[in-house]
């Protein structure tokens, strides 16, 4: 195997699918053991990791009743790059059979050759990942929870014409708080941001888009609130905060964001249904019309 043999077989991940919903289990697995290959940890015991897996589906995966990191651990196998100790039935995977039989995972042999002391290759895997399969909103939040090393940093290409479309769409301002901020001709901390994630298949159209400042971007990435099908703000019940979080959040609680200068921008009912499904972390804070 070589590092473009490594890049394609981690593009080509066999992700679970159905219906648009997010399953970054593996993604999450392989850039904690990326983490600790920087640390020179190859071999990984099940029991050891289990419960940072499940805190990296928590924080960075969608919200579920439950999660299961024995998924990932035992699923991986099937992708040409990751080793495990002990047989496993992969039509029935126990959580508890997995600590019993003290089960450790790690990087295949070939994998590893490739991967250890070459951190240019290992952080360009990383970038990888990350490209593939979260927004850019969330790249560092990522990283820095893994303590990941990056020394290299390169910008991944964006369609400026969406970017565009979208400003335009609002008017070069926050559909939440109004920003708009400009140094000479240039248009600072405004993002066109996806409804529908890039990486989920959200298409780069207006109806799937919409104008935030930087702050209100990364909110919006993270779940901390979402909109509604007539375009009302709510706020999940998680978030909570001292300073900012009155003026930046709880304000618009409720509140109808701006309207695209045309109402078939609008963003569509679709689109809005999968941010609430798989990055809201709702449920949503008691609005007084509520009641």
């Amino acid at each position: 195997m070589n590092a473009e043999e490594l890049k394609k077989k981690i593009s080509n991940l066999s992700i679970w699918k159905k219906n648009g919903q997010r399953a970054p289990h593996k993604p999450l697995l392989l850039l904690y053991a990326l983490s600790m290959l920087q640390q020179n940890v190859t071999l990984l015991p099940y029991e050891e990791i289990r419960m940072k897996i499940r805190k990296l589906l928590f924080e960075f995966g969608p919200m579920r009743k439950s999660y299961h990191p024995a998924e990932p651990f035992v699923r991986l196998t099937t992708d040409g790059i990751w080793n495990l100790n002990i047989p496993i039935n992969k039509r029935q995977i126990f959580e508890k059979q997995l600590i019993i039989d003290h089960a450790v995972g790690g990087f295949s042999d070939a994998v590893l050759s490739l991967l250890k002391g070459n951190g240019k290759l290992i952080q360009e895997v990383v970038e990888q990942l990350l490209n593939d399969h979260f927004p850019e909103t969330m790249h560092q939040d990522i990283t820095e929870e893994l303590s990941l090393q990056l020394s290299w940093v390169t910008n991944r290409r964006r369609d400026p014409n969406f970017r565009n479309k979208i400003l335009k769409a609002y008017e070069f301002s926050c559909a939440i708080c109004g920003f708009n901020v400009r140094l000479g001709h240039n248009l600072i901390a405004v993002d066109a941001a996806h409804i529908q994630w890039h990486q989920a298949g959200g298409p780069d159209i207006e109806e799937n888009g919409v104008a935030l400042c930087s702050l209100h971007h990364k909110l919006f990435d993270r779940g901390v609130f979402t909109i509604t099908g007539d375009r009302q703000v709510l706020v999940a019940e998680e978030a909570h905060g001292t300073q900012g979080f009155e003026e930046w959040l709880m304000r618009y609680h409720g509140k109808t964001i701006r309207s695209p200068i045309r109402p078939v921008y609008q963003p569509k009912e679709s689109f809005i249904e999968w941010h609430v499904r798989e990055v809201f972390r709702g449920p949503a804070r008691y609005r007084v019309n509520d009641g």
